[in-house]
């Protein structure tokens, strides 16, 4: 078991409850909550939890919902709930909301990670790949991007969210690092990003004016200057990660997105067996 007191270690959190009931996913898999949900044979947060554990920056994990009872539903998930090697939060209304929930269990001069259950495709290389920069810098609060050319030059049918930046389109990664006490206040803002997601111009119009709002929607407006004029707004330093990796932006949000994602596991497979064959 990992200790939130190791150092240079964060603690993370994954929320793990449905936005609403019935989500398709669940009911396309026949699962009680999302965070259930089998993909290449294994409840997806279960993948999540396992790709955090390899991570060489992560400590003490905890689930941020679904309903404990739903969770009893899972041996492996239950007997490490049972021996506290996995913590468990109630979630609230929303993910942003269960979120400034759980921050306020870390002791503030711990930095958190923040994360997804339907982030099936995590891995231990994309975990450490973000917190090694999103630690290094003095940033109170990190997240995760990737370029939208770089999901689509290795999955082209894959459709994406992506706020239209200078230098991008950029997609949401669900990985975010909150790496000072003041950048936990960002969860209140993260209520308004949260309710706009799929029209992110409100969002800049909002918080960057006028201005900053013309720039985006003309293509002009890059990643830096976005980042610049939000941390001036909200009075802390905020930075992003670009990351390399296409998967670090797929998130199971529909059944495309698990037929992909199962897709590329059956692939993975495939090509593990192929490797130690003589």
């Amino acid at each position: 078991m990992k200790s939130e007191s190791e150092a240079g270690r964060c603690a993370t959190l994954v929320l793990a409850a449905d936005r609403h009931a019935g989500d398709v996913v669940a009911s396309a898999t026949g699962v009680a909550c999302k965070a259930l949900a089998p993909v290449g044979g294994m409840p997806m947060v279960r993948r999540v939890i396992r790709s955090l554990r390899a991570s060489r920056l992560v400590g003490r994990i905890a689930l941020v919902g679904p309903a404990r009872d739903l969770l009893r539903r899972d041996a492996e998930l239950e007997r490490d709930l049972g021996d506290g090697t996995l913590g468990w939060l109630e979630n609230a209304g929303s993910p942003s909301a269960s979120a400034a929930r759980a921050l306020e269990a870390v002791p503030p001069g711990q930095p958190v990670l923040l994360t997804t259950a339907d982030h099936a495709l995590l891995s231990p290389a994309i975990v450490d790949h973000f917190l090694e920069r999103a630690l290094a810098g003095d940033c109170d609060f990190v997240v995760g991007v990737a370029r939208l050319d770089t999901v689509q030059a290795r999955y082209p049918d894959t459709r994406r969210t992506a706020i239209r930046l200078r230098g991008g389109p950029y997609c949401g990664c669900n990985l975010f690092a909150f790496a000072s006490p003041r950048g936990r206040e960002l969860a209140v803002f993260w209520r308004r990003i949260e309710q706009e997601r799929k029209r992110p111009w409100r969002v800049i119009a909002g918080a960057l004016g006028p201005l900053a709002t013309l720039r985006y929607l003309l293509g002009r407006l890059t990643l830096e200057q976005a980042l610049t004029r939000l941390s001036r707004k909200l009075d802390m330093k905020i930075g992003a990660v670009v990351l390399p990796f296409a998967e670090a932006a797929i998130d199971v949000d529909s059944r495309a997105d698990l037929a992909l994602v199962e897709r590329i596991l059956a692939q993975r497979t495939a090509e593990t067996e192929r490797s130690v064959q003589p």
